[in-house]
């Protein structure tokens, strides 16, 4: 499960930064001269559609982080672990028609 959620970031930040950075280009270049924190404020503020952009890849990096973090740490919670032992379960009621069953149940 993990391991979907670093693909999506990832994908997040290839594809969706980049036409975020591209669209803040001008405010980038106007920040090499002169950076000021209210001259980024307010680069992100006139553009709200990058910034919206850029806020999701931080916000779902910092999220699966703190996730990975607590399961570290932590381990599975009781409601984790029943809702993986509730997902094996369905899949190997359906069998080798599930895209996970070769992962789960032939090992």
């Amino acid at each position: 499960m993990m391991r979907r959620w670093w693909r999506v970031v990832g994908l997040l930040w290839l594809v969706v930064s980049p036409l975020c950075l591209w669209y803040l280009r001008h405010e980038i270049a106007l920040l090499r001269q002169h950076f000021t924190w209210t001259a980024v404020r307010y680069g992100l503020a006139y553009n709200r559609l990058p910034a919206l952009g850029l806020s999701i890849c931080i916000g779902m990096t910092v999220a699966l982080l703190m996730a990975e973090s607590r399961h570290i740490l932590f381990g599975l919670s009781t409601n984790e672990r029943g809702r993986l032992e509730k997902q094996l379960s369905r899949i190997r009621q359906k069998g080798p028609s599930h895209p996970l069953w070769r992962r789960v149940c032939q090992q």
